[in-house]
């Protein structure tokens, strides 16, 4: 189904590397799911010297902060529009768009959405030397969905997806994942450009604690305040104690393309997300990029003091 499709494998290394200048970019987020989504759309706003946001896509969830996958999308979409708020970024709200109301019921449908349709059209405008860069932190439904409805638009996108665990790792077992592996199958099968940041195992290493985030970031301005009281928030809900650290996982995600130095890399063949929440390895399948480890403080780093603003 794919094949005719697929770049060839030098188009496609090529289009693995890290773009060099300013570049278009999209992101995919379950905003209102943890606390990380947050720390994410405000990076990428404040990093307007690399990136240049065109879409904001409410990605469904469903877990203690939601009633069904559909009220986490509508809860994601709303908490967007807070951010933006906090941000006063008041100007990307109108391009915020709603997207799955359910996850993917096979390998071969879509799921309808503003948010799938408008990443087709804003991805088949683009010329095939300027691929457009979908930042995706959530369940990668809406992706998967506009993969579905326009296969063309894999030679004009690259996708930067935090989800799954590490490939050693002993299950994959992972939120972003396990809610739609139908959707993640598709996307690790049509050979979209893939750039996979996996949790457990290595992004797992990026975590903050309570008073490092009150050193860097409370009082700064609003944003700021409004991160550090969410982040203690989830830590105490979720029965982490006094003494927690937190994984702000996805800001990694939208690290990758603002500096080289942020993380270590390397090729590996695209693994297959199985329906027994394990990881099936084919060597002779498509390259994908894989990053194995995070240089945690050079990215705080930069993170707290664009934040801090």
């Amino acid at each position: 189904m794919w094949e005719k499709y697929h770049l060839n494998t030098g188009a496609l290394l090529k289009r693995l590397e890290k773009p060099r200048g300013v570049v278009d970019v999209v992101i995919d987020t379950d905003t209102y799911n943890e606390i990380d989504d947050q720390f994410a759309l405000a990076y990428l706003l404040k990093s307007d010297e690399k990136l240049r946001l065109q879409a904001i896509y409410a990605a469904p969830f469903f877990n203690h902060h939601s009633k069904s996958p559909e009220d986490g999308m509508e809860k994601s979409f709303e908490e967007i529009h807070k951010v933006l708020g906090l941000l006063k970024k008041e100007e990307y709200k109108k391009v915020v768009f709603k997207g799955s109301r359910t996850y993917l019921q096979n390998e071969k449908e879509a799921v309808e959405s503003s948010a799938a349709r408008n990443l087709v059209k804003l991805a088949l405008e683009r010329d095939d030397n300027d691929p457009l860069y979908v930042i995706a932190i959530g369940a990668i439904t809406n992706i998967a969905s506009a993969i579905l409805m326009e296969p063309s638009i894999i030679r004009k996108i690259v996708v930067i997806w935090l989800g799954g665990n590490a490939l050693d790792w002993h299950d994959n077992k992972e939120f972003n994942a396990l809610q739609d592996v139908a959707a993640a199958r598709v996307i690790f099968e049509c050979g979209v450009p893939l750039v996979l940041l996996p949790c457990m195992g290595v992004v797992s290493s990026f975590t903050t604690t309570g008073p490092e985030l009150n050193f860097w970031l409370k009082g700064k301005n609003e944003l700021c305040d409004y991160l550090v009281e969410n982040t203690v928030q989830e830590a105490f809900l979720v029965g982490q104690g006094k003494c927690w650290s937190r994984a702000i996982w996805d800001v990694t995600a939208v690290a990758w393309l603002i500096d080289e130095s942020f993380m270590e890399e390397r090729l590996e063949h695209s693994p297959i997300p199985e329906y027994d929440h394990k990881w099936g390895i084919d060597k002779t399948r498509h390259f994908i990029k894989y990053v194995y480890a995070i240089h945690r403080d050079a990215l705080y780093m930069d993170l707290f003091e664009k934040l801090s603003k």
